[in-house]
């Protein structure tokens, strides 16, 4: 019943959030047409490149590989999208979540990459921060994702986990590190739980989120899901910044 509520409610005619055309989704077709952002992406951290190289420079250059073995973004980290996921994570509006989830299911790539992973673990939140907020952006991405993917029928994660990983301790301001200096800041934070290992180990485990700048916060989670027994980390993020 909850299912069908929900498609009758995705089907509302509203204003779209960004060029305010009526009736519309809220970011209508032309409009996420139009801010769809780069078409090549490094195979590993998703980063805007051209379209005939397989990784970025960073990539290729970086003294120790990163343990996220693929990621997968839609959007650059740019207007309109920037706002969209403030509100998303900051104003109490976790429906974004679907309308994030069918711009990345949208993605060739990010289909591939659903098919054949084995469990969805979100990025998680400290439990003081989740009080604060309300929701989990990254859990509401996971969930959404799974929804539609259901209804499109097609190839996912057998199970999704909200708890697999846990955060240990807030950071501190990052905005302004290099992503050395962001790893340092998120050495020791993420821990498998461990009521979840058995989930975890052997298996090729999908990080969610919803941004990605450097990397570093998904590569400190991947090495804690490794740690836990992971066969593979690889990850998947709505927005990557340029």
């Amino acid at each position: 019943m909850f299912s069908i509520w929900r498609a009758w409610m995705d089907r509302l005619p509203g204003i779209c959030q960004v060029c305010g055309a009526w009736p519309a989704q809220p970011v209508c077709v032309g409009c996420a047409r139009c801010f769809a952002g780069a078409q090549g992406r490094c195979t590993t951290c998703a980063a805007p490149m051209a379209d005939d190289m397989p990784a970025c420079g960073a990539c290729l250059t970086r003294a120790h590989p990163s343990a996220v073995h693929a990621c997968v973004a839609s959007v650059d980290y740019a207007y309109p999208w920037d706002r969209l996921i403030a509100r998303f994570k900051f104003q109490g509006e976790p429906g974004w979540a679907r309308v994030f989830a069918r711009e990345m299911l949208g993605q060739e790539r990010a289909r591939d990459l659903l098919g054949r992973c084995a469990l969805m673990v979100p990025v998680p939140l400290t439990a003081s921060r989740l009080a604060r907020r309300g929701h989990n952006q990254a859990w509401e991405l996971a969930k959404a994702v799974r929804r539609q993917g259901r209804h499109m029928g097609l190839p996912l994660p057998a199970q999704a986990c909200a708890d697999a990983l846990v955060r240990l301790r807030e950071t501190p301001d990052q905005h302004s590190l290099t992503r050395e200096q962001r790893l340092r800041n998120l050495d020791g934070v993420f821990a498998a739980h461990p009521r979840r290992t058995p989930q975890i180990r052997g298996q090729h485990v999908l990080l969610m989120d919803d941004v990605s700048t450097t990397g570093a916060t998904l590569d400190a989670a991947a090495q804690a899901l490794l740690q836990a027994g992971a066969s593979r980390v690889s990850a998947m993020v709505f927005a990557r910044t340029g």
